[in-house]
């Protein structure tokens, strides 16, 4: 028997005992029976007099859309007070003699004192008037909902507590949910409080409590606490340095510091932390949060379900390893130490890094052998495309040993460098000189090999990273991780790198926008598409998909065509940079020329798909493409007849996606109109779409193909990494000197760079 309010309660339910509760947010959409807890707060408008209809019509949806879905839900209310005040007032006013209210005067009667509300009396007149507006909304979703009032004194007798857990358990049976209140119009006198102006508010702290007993006694999965504060903060909320706690743990709660509770009730944070606590000891998985942010309210409930990042989530199983939060964070201050190192010692840490990916060989294949067979063997099979970005060698560790000493070589001149000198003054001089952009979070699919790569250039650039890769590569990600804090850790960086390793959505690490400066996704255009949306604040460098080009020319070289095709679309049809469709001049259909790339992409197993307008030539055509706007990713490409370069530049910005665009042809007035017409991020003649790489462009390596048009295009190494800020260096200069009448005079002359380090 456990005492909670002084009240003795069996914490084991009548039928069974309780499970364990959730240990992840993860696993929150799994929850059954739910209970979800109204704070008064959330239920009442801001004057504290009357109900916030549309906050709570939000809720009913939520609540019903989730009874629909087959779980049993539940409802704490409060608001009966609020809507009684609001009725008795009414009531008050209307009673008013009409002869006393003209001969008060009109500021007089403004300023009429409303006699003292008893409570009770007001939670009698707002009880079914609150019942009444449930019923009408969950009316309108075709959904029953039954109303049940208990008082402390109904937890005392076991009759009546069986009578309540029958009950409850008939009402869920039925499809019916319960809504269930404090009696507050027979609960004992409360204590005097000020909160609702001459209204002595009743129970909150006990809704509180009531919900946590229901939620233990009715064997609840869940338990969502709704309030006016977005959870659990480790001080005050509104103070500078206070911090909302993602995860909070029995015992956590000596750390923290309470202050005053909500604007209406009783209990306050300190409360329902107390019954939250309580409730997940009995086995129910609880989660405190905010449900009244306009901007959250709509979808905070069905939210927490689906086990997004909302509020505080209550858990017993605290993980072994830092928060992401806490990562964030160390990634800041690491990578602000190691902006603050020497160029050659960050060049040294990338040349470690690039001797242990080498030296440590045996032990990296080790483990991503077994990100191999796991990939195999646990129902998770991957396709082949992917397989083969998963699968590491010696080649692939050596040629990445090589890309990341030349990462090494161009860090020597990259934080730090001057690149605008301007005399804006008589000894006032201003310089702009190159930053790192702060704390990067780059996600991966299914690409080991990126970890370092990216991890360099982050060392280079003097960023803090933080890092997700896919489950598929655990075991390689762990060991590359640790090798490149190892390289860290000679000039005491080893925090810089982040592997986030805890049961983070990607969704979730999205809106960490006060942590995160800039999200580089590395994957599906899917992905890319997935983690555009989800960013809330963030920028997001990348391209959703790669859309790329080839278009044969009439003049183009019997030799050089084949060739060029072949490899733009054969040697790695995954990869972002490959041919997608191929755009051939009309001159050229029925030719030698057109025979041979047709037999070549014929021997090479590449499945053809006909544009309209090459359909409409044939007799017998290939599969009509379902749109010239497909990144296949696959020995699969479309081709479509052009009558000329222009059409074929007004094509590829009509259907391309601005990565890589291809002209094969001998003639340079058609090239140059090709290169200079197309706007994409990167455009070539007589070459490979497969050129666009950062390795290939000799930055050593990329942490992706941008094709924004802010900031960095195309392939992105240590420069599309680093911005800018201004350096001012001036002697008791104010800005009133240079006015009409003032004794300076500005000059803002250009000055000489300082000489670039080019050893």
């Amino acid at each position: 028997v456990r005492c909670w309010s002084n009240i003795p309660f069996i914490t084991v339910p009548l039928s069974r005992a309780h499970g364990k509760s959730f240990a992840h947010r993860s696993e929150l959409k799994h929850a059954k029976r739910i209970v979800v807890k109204l704070g008064s707060a959330v239920v009442t408008r801001g004057d504290e007099c009357g109900l916030a209809l549309g906050r709570l019509a939000s809720i009913v949806e939520q609540v019903s859309m989730l009874q629909n879905q087959g779980r049993e839900m539940m409802i704490v209310t409060s608001g009966a007070v609020a809507f009684g005040k609001q009725r008795l007032r009414h009531e008050i006013l209307l009673s008013q003699s009409v002869r006393q209210a003209l001969h008060s005067g009109q500021n007089q009667l403004k300023d009429m004192a409303i006699p003292v509300l008893e409570a009770r009396a007001c939670a009698a007149a707002g009880q079914s008037g609150l019942m009444a507006l449930y019923e009408a909304m969950f009316t309108q979703y075709s959904i029953c909902a039954a109303q049940i009032l208990v008082t402390n004194l109904d937890f005392h007798d076991e009759q009546k507590r069986r009578n309540l857990n029958g009950t409850l358990h008939e009402l869920l049976r039925m499809n019916i949910v319960p809504i269930i209140n404090t009696n507050d119009a027979v609960v004992p006198p409360p204590e005097p409080n000020s909160d609702l102006q001459g209204v002595n508010v009743i129970s909150v702290k006990d809704n509180d409590s009531l919900a946590a007993r229901l939620a233990v006694e009715m064997k609840t999965d869940l338990l969502i606490v709704l309030s006016d504060v977005e959870g659990l903060f480790d001080s005050p909320p509104g103070s500078d340095d206070a911090k909302l706690i993602d995860i909070f743990y029995p015992g956590d709660q000596q750390s923290i510091t309470f202050g005053t509770k909500s604007r209406v009730g009783m209990g306050g944070m300190e409360a329902k932390v107390k019954a939250a606590l309580w409730a997940l000891q009995g086995g129910t998985s609880v989660v405190i949060a905010n449900g009244t942010h306009p901007k959250i309210s709509g979808h905070v409930i069905t939210d927490i379900v689906e086990g997004k990042k909302v509020g505080t989530f209550f858990s017993e199983v605290k993980p072994a390893g830092p928060t992401v939060e806490q990562q964030g964070e160390m990634a800041r201050a690491g990578g602000r130490n190691l902006a603050a190192l020497q160029p050659e010692q960050r060049a040294e840490i990338i040349y470690r890094l690039a001797d242990l990916l080498t030296d440590q060989r045996e032990e990296i294949l080790l483990a991503n052998k077994k990100d191999l067979e796991e990939a195999e063997t646990k129902g998770r099979r991957l396709a082949l495309p992917l397989l083969k970005r998963l699968s590491l060698s010696t080649s692939k560790l050596n040629s990445l040993a090589i890309g990341l000493r030349q990462i090494a070589v161009s860090s020597q001149d990259s934080v730090g460098r001057v690149i605008r000198r301007t005399r804006i003054a008589k000894d006032l001089d201003l310089e702009q000189v190159t930053v790192p952009i702060g704390v990067l979070l780059v996600i991966f699919e299914s690409r080991p090999d990126c970890l370092p790569q990216v991890s360099a250039l982050a060392i280079a650039s003097g960023n803090g990273l933080l890092l997700k890769g896919g489950k598929e590569a655990a075991h390689s990600n762990q060991i590359l991780h640790h090798l490149t804090q190892e390289a860290l850790s000679i000039h005491g960086v080893k925090d810089a790198v982040q592997l986030v390793n805890t049961r983070e959505e990607v969704e979730d690490l999205c809106r960490l926008d006060k942590l995160i400066d800039l999200i580089i996704p590395r994957g599906s255009s899917q992905l890319v598409r997935n983690i555009q949306k989800a960013a809330k604040g963030i920028p997001v460098m990348g391209h959703s998909e790669g859309i790329c080009h080839v278009y044969v020319d009439t003049d183009a070289s019997v030799e050089k065509v084949t060739r060029i095709i072949r490899d733009s679309k054969c040697e790695y049809p995954a990869a972002c940079n490959a041919l997608e469709t191929l755009l051939i001049h009309r001159d050229l259909l029925r030719t030698p020329l057109f025979d041979q790339i047709i037999d070549m992409l014929r021997v090479e197993q590449v499945k053809i798909h006909a544009g309209p307008k090459f359909a409409s030539y044939l007799t017998f055509s290939p599969s009509e493409v379902k749109s010239l706007r497909t990144e296949y990713g696959d020995l699969e490409c479309c081709i479509e007849v052009m009558d000329s370069v222009q059409e074929a530049v007004e094509h590829i910005h009509k259907y391309g996606s601005s990565h890589t665009d291809v002209i094969i042809t001998e003639n340079e007035k058609t090239a140059e109109f090709f290169l200079q017409h197309v706007d994409s991020a990167c455009v070539f003649w007589n070459a490979s779409t497969r050129f666009s790489d950062g390795y290939r462009f000799g930055l050593g390596a990329e942490v992706g193909i941008s094709t924004s048009r802010i900031h960095a295009r195309g392939p992105v190494g240590i420069e599309g990494l680093l911005t800018t800020k201004w350096l001012l260096r001036g002697d008791n200069h104010i800005v009133s000197d240079f006015s009409e009448h003032g004794s300076m005079k500005y000059l803002h002359e250009s000055l000489p760079l300082p000489q670039r380090n080019t050893n």
